[in-house]
Parts: C-alpha cells; sequence; structure tokens
C-alpha cells in the first residue's frame, strides 16, 4: 500500500531481519487513532518497478500497516498515478 501521509516505509520485521537489515534506533510514532508506538528503524535499499533509492524503514510488527511512505516515493523521483495504480516519473525541483 502507497501512504503519502505516512513519512516512512513498514515492512515486516521478520523480512527486513531475514534480509540482513539491522534495527539502527527506535521511534515513536503517532498512528492514525492518536496512539503512540516505538519501533526500530533501519536503513535499506528499496526498489519498484525501474525505481530505486535509499530509505529508512521501519521494522513493523505483526498487526502494523505495511505501506510505503512518502520519504521513499519522493526518492524514487515519481509521483503516485491513482488512476492507473502506477508511479510517474517526476523531475526533481532544485531549492
Amino acid at each position: 500500500m502507497v501512504d503519502t501521509g505516512s513519512e516512512l516505509t513498514w515492512l515486516p520485521k521478520d523480512v527486513l531481519e531475514t534480509l540482513g537489515i539491522g534495527a539502527r534506533r527506535r521511534r515513536d510514532f503517532l498512528t492514525a487513532t492518536k496512539q503512540i508506538v516505538q519501533r526500530s528503524v533501519g536503513y535499506a535499499i528499496l526498489r519498484s518497478e525501474d525505481f530505486e533509492t535509499v530509505d529508512e524503514v521501519v521494522f513493523a510488527e505483526p498487526g502494523d500497516m505495511l505501506l510505503l511512505g512518502v520519504r521513499t516515493i519522493e526518492g524514487f523521483g515519481v509521483m503516485v498515478d491513482n488512476i492507473s495504480h502506477r508511479f510517474v516519473a517526476t523531475t526533481t525541483l532544485v531549492a
């Protein structure tokens, strides 16, 4: 699931550990229900379709949503086409 309202990408903890991605620190997150949860965060190379980026990933626990966050989407250099449900390459803006 792609969630432009979520800053970080959430992937299953066991999958990240199997891939050798280590937890680097713990962070607090505010859920949509206003609950604060603490999760481990690590670094990963993420790929989808023909796009790739390096980003922080959250070690999702059972019951957590799995999603692709806005920082990963921006790192891919894409926009989400909500009609065709795919990524569309964009030009990156320079400050």
